[in-house]
């Protein structure tokens, strides 16, 4: 068995590797509660995309329903999206990472399986205020007022676990990954509780509001999906592939140039509006100094792949894993080249920003998210995963749909603002114009919802009591007969009894 650290994988006893199965047993009610809810959202969420991309390009669709209007149901699907799936999966992932690291029993798991309880019945509460019509209105806060207790009191008991178990871990060393962890326990509380005050509890007044807002929406992505992302990409890549992080120097600058400049980003947003130029400079400045944590991340991952990269063909870890990296360098780049003004005269008000982020949510976030639920549930569940087939579907679905969407959308987006910039060009003309795109986008959705199904019956397969008690590690290049196995386990229980 082997152990990430600062210079690399080291040999444990096996009182080591019965320590982690302890570790996982402790776990496993909380992180499979979490992520089962984690995947219900995500697929809440993609409904929700689909049939507000459908009325992009077909207005009447649903027209007769109040509560599937556009404005309700594209929030629920973003909100679902960062809260739900995002949310829940990242908190998953980091109490189940936390208690690998620290090689401690998960504590106060009733309180937080009640806490996992309370924040998804928060989000449920919340979907049904938008679709009531009582949304706030603020982007990425949309959810009421009175269903944010729900989200923010069972927070607590996470934070609470997360430095429990860092205070009690038994390495004196503090794992890369667990830089990312520890940040986001402190960063999330104080992102929301800061937004709502500056927004929705009026703090502040006028362009100050705006300025919290995206502030807030900027940053719920880069200080908190970002840094649990980049935490599961740390772990998994040496873990699998038994190799040392490429550079343990290149991994702190990466932590610290994150930490200090994303902070500073989220004001190009509001490029062309109301606000002082130092405020718009100051978002593009941070912007252009994200190429540093970018690139230091992106080289670490590489070179720390480098030599190993045939086997993608076999592991469906690290192919979510590697997938969700290259991504995260990709859409990162474009996130930043996105901030300087003469980009936003194009790309501003168009669909290229929609492109963006789903580059950036389902192509980067996404995928380490799954990449850690196919790690850790065979460890949890001690089965394995029923179809070979049915990942390489969810792998390529969600690779073919991310870059359908972000191709399509960002593409539009870049012809639709040099459109809109010629003056002689009918803005009826353009938005006809961006119709096949939009149908892109839907069949891109269609595509996704089709690899989040096929993750879900997986997932729902390995958490139900079935016969089979072995086998060897699901592989991508091989399907097996699941009736052969049995009856071989069959003919082999008196050899293991």
């Amino acid at each position: 068995m082997v152990a990430d650290t600062k210079a690399g994988v080291v040999k444990g006893a096996p009182s080591d590797y019965e320590f982690r199965v302890e570790v996982d047993r402790s776990s496993k009610q909380v992180i499979v509660l979490y992520w089962a809810a984690a995947l219900f959202w995500l697929t809440v969420a993609s409904i929700a995309g689909i049939i507000s991309s459908i009325k992009l390009h077909n207005p009447g669709f649903l027209g007769g329903i109040e509560w599937l209007t556009f404005g309700r149901v594209r929030a629920v699907h973003w909100d679902t999206a960062i809260y739900g799936f995002g949310g829940v999966a990242a908190s998953g992932t980091l109490l189940w990472l936390q208690a690998r690291l620290c090689q401690v029993r998960m504590p106060y798991t009733k309180l937080l399986i009640a806490g996992g309880l309370v924040f998804n019945v928060g989000i449920l509460v919340g979907v049904v205020g938008i679709l009531m019509g009582q949304s706030t209105g603020v982007e990425t806060l949309e959810f009421p007022l009175y269903a944010m207790p729900f989200l923010v009191v069972p927070y607590v008991f996470i934070v609470i676990a997360n430095f429990t178990m860092y205070f009690k871990k038994k390495s004196s060393h503090t794992y890369v990954s667990q830089w990312y962890l520890m940040a986001v326990t402190v960063w999330f509380p104080v992102l929301v509780l800061s937004a709502e005050a500056c927004t929705n509890l009026g703090a502040v007044d006028g362009v100050a509001q705006a300025i919290a807002n995206w502030w807030y929406g900027h940053n719920v992505v880069g200080l908190f999906a970002t840094p649990t992302g980049i935490a599961a990409a740390y772990y998994l890549i040496p873990k699998v592939i038994g190799k040392p992080i490429h550079s343990y120097h290149l991994s702190l600058l990466g932590f610290w140039s994150n930490a200090i400049f994303y902070n500073w980003a989220g004001t190009h947003h509001l490029t062309g509006g109301p606000l002082p130029a130092w405020t718009i400079t100051l978002g593009v400045v941070g912007s252009m100094m994200m190429f540093i944590p970018v690139i230091t991340i992106g080289i670490n991952h590489h070179m720390t792949m480098l030599g190993s990269f045939h086997l993608l063909k076999t592991s469906p870890t690290l192919r979510f894993a590697v997938m969700g990296s290259m991504l995260y360098t990709v859409s990162s780049f474009q996130g930043a080249l996105e901030a300087l003004r003469s980009h936003q005269e194009i790309t501003h008000f168009t669909h290229y920003t929609i492109g963006h982020v789903h580059l950036g949510m389902y192509g980067f976030f996404a995928p380490l998210m799954f990449a850690m639920m196919y790690y850790a549930m065979p460890r949890l569940m001690n089965r394995e995963w029923s179809s070979a087939r049915l990942i390489r579907i969810h792998f390529w679905c969600t690779l073919v749909g991310t870059l359908l969407y972000g191709g399509a959308m960002c593409y539009a987006g870049i012809r639709q603002g040099m459109m809109m910039n010629d003056p002689s060009i009918p803005f009826l003309n353009i938005v006809q114009w961006t119709i096949p795109f939009l149908m892109s986008r839907t069949l891109a959705g269609l595509i996704l919802l089709s690899g989040t199904v096929a993750f879900l019956i997986n997932f729902v397969r390995i958490v139900t009591p079935h016969k089979l008690t072995w086998a060897t590690p699901t592989m991508l290049d091989s399907d097996r007969d699941w009736k052969q196995i049995l009856e071989a386990e069959k003919e082999a229980k008196p050899q293991h009894e």
